[in-house]
């Protein structure tokens, strides 16, 4: 016998299948797919049940033949190797798979407005429903404002205030609560490696440590510079250890792990012991800070979440609920202090 001769292979369900499963007309099924705001709920949990029991799967070509609708987010997200955009554009795309769309993702080599312009060009004429802006540089979103894009889009970053497009993590409540935790471990002199300019992320994580430092009666330290690199932080540990003005500091609050990782190895260079003599705190919570020497205590964002909120907001403007997940769209993901061994009290 032939492979030809054989039995066919198992026919994957469709949308009909789920319409006779479920005793209702295969466009009931379209509106559950698609969110339509006018069925019952009763309707819409009778063909949820009847996909899930024939493990059905919306196809995409399907889908836009029914909507008009490519069924594709677009997403802007800066290019570099940075943990933050990484790990969030890692949950946008597992987001968006969950809830039937793909990702078509252009990356900005440069922030300049030809280089915008031109990315998002690209993404428009790939027909995507919708864009989420992951580059969250003060001049990115300026020319996004300035280009005045009707496509429904949703931008992550953590500018002051709230509308309808903005989704950010904490991360001025972050930087305080990471400045808290050493002011609570007894530290009164504190530095701050910043990240590089330009950057939303930079600005609201010094807000937030300079804020911590005022509230507790304590003057701020000149900050220290980075590009959120670990060579950059290796060099603000060698300015911070050369400065005359850094003596009696006795804690730092580094603005991403990648710094912080810098940071440390600028100290046990330079004969300080972590945290017998110099606490650290990172931000990002990084997969390899638990294994940082001594372990790394940061403050962790919990991209999955974003990523979550990212699509079930856009999926909102765009029109289209979510069928399987509602998803939390609130403004802003909070963040989350972890100890590790890089802190301790002052030396007395």
């Amino acid at each position: 016998m032939t492979a030809s001769d054989g039995p066919a292979p198992p026919r994957a369900p469709n949308i009909r299948d789920v319409a006779r499963l479920a005793g209702v007309s295969h466009q009931t099924v379209s509106r559950v797919l698609n969110g339509h705001p006018s069925l019952r709920a009763e309707t819409r949990d009778r063909v949820l049940a009847a996909m899930e029991e024939l493990s059905f799967r919306p196809n995409r070509a399907a889908r836009a033949l029914v909507t008009s609708r490519s069924t594709t987010i677009g997403v802007l997200v800066s290019k570099g190797f940075e943990y933050g955009p990484a790990a969030s554009l890692q949950a946008i795309d597992s987001a968006a798979r969950e809830a039937g769309y793909g990702v078509d993702v252009a990356h900005l080599d440069d922030v300049d407005d030809g280089s915008i312009r031109s990315a998002l060009d690209r993404l428009l004429a790939h027909g995507v429903d919708g864009l989420i802006i992951l580059a969250p540089q003060t001049r990115t979103l300026a020319e996004i404002e300035h280009l005045s894009i009707t496509l429904p889009f949703v931008t992550v970053h953590s500018a002051q205030g709230h509308d309808d497009h903005r989704l950010s993590v904490d991360q001025s409540g972050g930087a305080a609560l990471a400045t808290r935790h050493l002011i609570d471990l007894g530290h009164r002199r504190i530095a701050h490696v910043a990240g590089p300019d330009g950057w939303l992320e930079t600005e609201a994580r010094i807000r937030g440590y300079r804020r911590a430092m005022r509230d507790a009666g304590l003057d701020p330290e000149p900050l220290l510079a980075g590009t959120w690199t670990a060579d950059s932080g290796y060099r603000a540990g060698r300015t911070l250890l050369a400065g005359a003005s850094s003596r009696g500091v006795t804690a730092v609050f580094s603005s991403n792990d990648q710094m912080a990782l810098g940071l440390l190895h600028a100290l046990r260079e330079g004969g300080r012991s972590v945290p017998e003599d110099m606490s650290v705190v990172g931000f990002d919570d990084v997969p390899e800070a638990a294994h940082y020497q001594p372990p790394l205590t940061t403050v962790r964002q919990d991209f999955p979440e974003l990523g979550r909120r990212c699509v079930a907001r856009l999926l909102g403007l765009i029109g289209e609920a979510e069928p399987h997940r509602g998803g939390d769209a609130a403004p802003e993901v909070r963040t989350e202090l972890v100890p590790r061994g890089s802190t301790a009290r002052p030396p007395s």
